[in-house]
């Protein structure tokens, strides 16, 4: 089902500048949280180039200093399946926008290793990497402090495309994904892992998804057609930074 309306969050921002800026300012006031509480913040993060914009803040002064580097544990929601130096990698973008300059060490990010011949043996590694990790009994879903997430102009968030088989909940935490409309295999977190996290924040722009996002937030709860529809957070807050573009056709959001 959608996420209720008290769990769920519409902002209009002015720009994609400003949803990095504002999702850079979240992302660092929930590290110092979890920090103040001498515990890791787990972060699942997202490909596309909102998410770049926004690493690349993280990264620079003055967030740079604010943040709690030492106590971040990095993962992501999905991946390509091509090599980490490929240039359709998400770990190679975040890489360079953001891990490659900032003071990291390699043990505190967790990448999807895609360039597994096997799609299917890439989402089984990270299953188990992500058991391990957060220590997960049988049957148990990792609680991520933060998600990012994006959406396409057809509805589709992470690696889940409308049709596809990775849509529908068989106790994975990671399923290799095939996309037929692409020809390619991908690798993803499923929507349940997904809905267990503390936040999650979807960052949408451009008028190429007015119509999806429209559908997605206010038309009739068909998640086949529009996988952004299952991203409902079961004890946890549901975040959409937009720009004016994507949200032109929507009704129910706040205008800042």
């Amino acid at each position: 089902m959608p996420a209720a309306a008290a769990a769920r969050e519409i902002r209009i921002l002015p720009s994609a500048a400003a949803i990095a800026a504002r999702a850079a300012q979240i992302f660092v006031d929930a590290a110092k949280s979890a920090a103040s509480e001498n515990r890791a913040f787990s972060v699942a993060l997202a490909g596309g180039s909102t998410p770049k914009a926004l690493y690349s803040l993280l990264a620079a002064e003055p967030l740079r200093s604010q943040l709690p580097w030492n106590k971040l544990n990095l993962f992501f929601g999905d991946e390509r399946h091509v090599p980490p130096d490929h240039p359709e990698s998400n770990f190679r973008m975040a890489t360079e926008a953001m891990l490659s300059k900032a003071p990291i060490s390699p043990t505190q990010v967790h990448r999807i290793l895609a360039e597994n011949p096997s799609a299917e043996q890439s989402a089984q590694q990270y299953e188990q990497l992500l058991r391990s990790e957060f220590q997960l009994s049988a049957g148990q879903r990792p609680r991520f402090d933060l998600v990012l997430l994006g959406m396409g102009n057809e509805g589709h968030t992470l690696s889940l495309f409308p049709g596809t088989k990775a849509l529908h909940d068989n106790g994975r935490l990671v399923m290799r994904n095939w996309v037929g409309k692409l020809y390619t295999d991908r690798v993803t977190m499923t929507a349940p892992v997904v809905n267990r996290a503390a936040l999650v924040l979807f960052m949408v722009t451009g008028a190429d998804k007015a119509p999806a996002l429209k559908a997605v937030l206010e038309g009739p709860h068909e998640p086949e057609q529009l996988p952004s529809q299952l991203i409902a957070p079961e004890n946890g807050k549901l975040l959409w930074l937009i720009d004016p573009a994507a949200g032109a056709m929507l009704e129910t959001a706040i205008r800042e």
